[in-house]
């Protein structure tokens, strides 16, 4: 017992530390320059490529113990590294290195008849802690968005990618000393005790401003519930396709394959299909054909069942259900209003796709719809800070207060005001 309370004592002087450290690296990291910060990505990256082999390495240990948990499929998929993924890795830190430098930015700015002149101007947020599950990909992600916009990072990643990415932390760590930087601006918890996560929500003594979570269900509903800092986070991504009837046939046959098929762990994969039943005639079958060939199970509604009879019969929990698997809910709906009504009741608010040509329909979805992210013609995986044009993401938020959808650097920052007198003074 003694033991016990001495080790949970010890995470949380560890804790007290790491953000210690972070609050005094934000300080120097918010005046760093451009050419500092590129400096120090690029340095990652090229670390990142040099040591490949001993990434690889530690990721084939979390691997095997993952395997020997029997973990799900889809976090097997998110916590597997090869060559190619580390090379992405590297190129999307070099990526961030060549966005714009979003600190110092000016947003807006505008004069007042008195004279003084205003502007808006975005600053870092601070110090940002990201909690994060298998991926350990996301390491390099959080460490350089963060470091691109100027703020300080605690990265606790899960137990099961623990070595993958102490490896890859120490190429962010290089990249920081190699261009001059403090150290502790991208700090990683060492330790797997859940008790970091309690001390990291708690806020350190006030030394972190935001909590980023990405991972599964579970670990986001309890960050969002124990937080004591805001959170940027979605929960789950209930993603929808809907086919209009004024769909062409084979964009929608490939979008819909796509969607759910291209990689069916992440949150932008389609969980549910709706189809126009003005189109169910000439659209439904092909469309589920393609997706069976595809290895896709396919849960139907009555009327989805009977025109497919291959079909499992869904039941209401499927409408609500994230299956992050090869496995679809699909229904027969009244047309762009009975889409708007589904994905209504059903939606996560993440990610929803249309396919349409019909400009009225286009219309409506994209006004009526409440989602951080519609799409038109275009699959739903590409809920992405990467295909976005910012470089990598840090997750996806689905909030409505200061950022939602895919956070990149813009929305790693916050803003002040800066105002210019000569001796106004106010009667």
């Amino acid at each position: 017992m003694l033991d016990e309370v001495a080790q949970k004592a010890d995470v949380v002087e560890l804790m007290a530390a790491m953000g210690e450290n972070a609050r005094a690296a934000s300080a120097p990291l918010a005046v760093a320059t451009t050419g500092q910060k590129n400096a120090a990505l690029l340095a990652m990256a090229d670390a990142i490529l040099a040591e490949t082999e001993a990434i690889l390495e530690a990721n084939a240990v979390d691997m095997k113990n993952a395997a020997e948990t029997d973990m799900a499929a889809s976090f097997l998929d998110r916590l597997k590294l090869d060559a190619e993924r580390i090379a992405a890795m590297a190129e999307g830190v070099r990526a961030i290195a060549g966005l714009k430098d979003p600190v110092g930015d000016v947003i807006a700015s505008w004069s007042r008849p008195n004279g003084l002149e205003f502007e808006r101007v975005r600053t870092p947020l601070g110090v940002i802690g990201v909690i994060y599950e298998s991926r350990p990909n996301v390491t390099a992600d959080a460490g350089a968005l963060c470091l691109k916009a100027g703020n300080a990072v605690i990265l606790r990643g899960g137990s099961d990618s623990h070595n993958s990415s102490s490896a890859i932390h120490r190429c962010l760590v290089s990249g920081l000393e190699a261009a001059g930087l403090p150290a502790h601006a991208i700090q990683r918890v060492p330790v797997t005790d859940r008790q970091a996560v309690g001390e990291m929500l708690k806020g350190l003594s006030g030394a972190i401003d935001v909590i980023v979570p990405r991972g599964g269900k579970n670990l986001v509903a309890r960050v969002q519930s124990e937080a004591r800092v805001p959170v940027f986070a979605h929960l789950e991504g209930l993603c929808h396709v809907y086919v209009d009837k004024s769909a062409d046939l084979e964009m929608a046959k490939a979008i819909t394959v796509n969607a759910k098929m291209r990689r069916t762990g992440i949150c932008g994969a389609a969980e549910t299909l709706l189809v126009d039943k003005a189109a169910a005639q000439t659209h439904l079958v092909p469309v589920l054909e393609a997706l069976s060939a595809a290895g896709c199970e396919i849960r139907g509604s009555t009327a989805v069942c009977q025109a497919y009879p291959q079909a499992v019969p869904a039941d209401e929990s499927d409408w609500s259900t994230e299956y992050l698997a090869p496995i679809i809910s699909v229904a027969i709906v009244d047309g762009i209003g009975g889409a708007i009504g589904h994905i209504g009741n059903y939606s996560s608010n993440h990610t929803e796709a249309l396919i349409a040509e019909d400009a009225s329909v286009v219309e409506r979805f994209m006004n009526e719809i409440d989602s951080a992210i519609l799409l038109h013609n275009a699959s739903t995986q590409f809920a992405d800070g990467g295909e976005f044009g910012m470089g990598a993401e840090i997750g996806i938020a689905t909030g409505k207060m200061h950022a939602r959808g895919p956070v990149g650097v813009e929305q790693l920052t916050s803003f002040k005001y800066r105002v210019r007198g000569s001796g106004q003074t106010r009667p």
